[in-house]
């Protein structure tokens, strides 16, 4: 342990999971790397890929929790690495590996084109029956607090995919729909200006939609905003079920 422009300096392993294209199997590399207590992941991984190992590649840009690139596992979960603080992992071994949810494309960096497909499956935008309206409206569409308090909190999805990394069914059923785009439909549901949920809701009562979810709240856990996907997807199954019986969904969601 040494000093540096006053900050303790901390020697740690960091030990990343990479795959041999040539072998097609997975090799760890270890670094030996400096931090101290301001230092996140997202820190040393740059500082190894600059001065100690070029061909590393991970996905980043933000570095602020905002943009939600450089989601991995980190020491056995998924977190975000620029909201990761070296310290707090109480480890002087640090472990990170690409997401298993989503395909691989080289080292820490993966595929998300499947993700976003799931994502604008459940129609994320606000939908009006009178499209002309929507396009060419001639006034804002009105809301109080109350109403924007509905959806605020489950609009805050960054789209980082720890919540899908996380999900034991993503980590098993490929059609799942998975927990974030799920959350995103309940989200535009609860948005008094919206007038999808009918659609949204009758293309999520199947297996692969909200039933297919099983309640683990792992993807919660994970979230790096709190917004809670395994809350949606109940309110969701709750909104089904409403349907089902009344023939009707929130009828006085826009009265609120």
């Amino acid at each position: 342990m040494r000093q540096s422009l006053g900050k303790e300096q901390k020697t740690f392993t960091l030990v990343v999971k990479r795959l041999d294209p040539g072998t097609r199997t997975f090799v760890e590399k270890s670094f030996q790397v400096e931090a101290d207590h301001f230092t996140c992941v997202l820190d040393i991984l740059i500082a190894v890929k600059e001065k100690q190992d070029h061909t590393l590649s991970m996905r980043y840009s933000c570095n602020m929790g905002i943009c939600g690139s450089c989601g991995m596992v980190i020491n056995g979960k998924p977190r975000l690495a620029c909201e990761t603080n070296v310290y707090s992992l109480g480890s002087e071994t640090i472990h990170v590996g690409p997401m298993e949810a989503h395909p691989l494309l080289k080292d820490l960096v993966t595929d998300f084109d499947e993700f976003f497909a799931n994502h604008r499956s459940v129609k994320p935008w606000l939908v009006r029956d009178d499209t002309d309206e929507q396009f060419r409206a001639e006034k804002e569409y009105h809301q109080t607090h109350r109403q924007v308090d509905y959806f605020l909190d489950f609009a805050h999805c960054i789209k980082c995919g720890l919540c899908v990394d996380a999900c034991p069914v993503s980590n098993t059923n490929p059609h799942f729909v998975g927990p974030q785009a799920l959350a995103q439909a309940y989200r535009y549901n609860s948005d008094s200006r919206d007038q999808g949920e009918e659609e949204r809701l009758d293309s999520l009562d199947r297996m692969d939609g909200v039933w297919g979810c099983e309640f683990a709240g792992a993807c919660s856990e994970v979230c790096p905003k709190g917004v809670d996907p395994a809350l949606t997807i109940q309110q969701l199954k709750i909104d089904i079920m409403k349907r089902r019986l009344t023939g009707r969904v929130n009828p006085d969601k826009r009265a609120r």
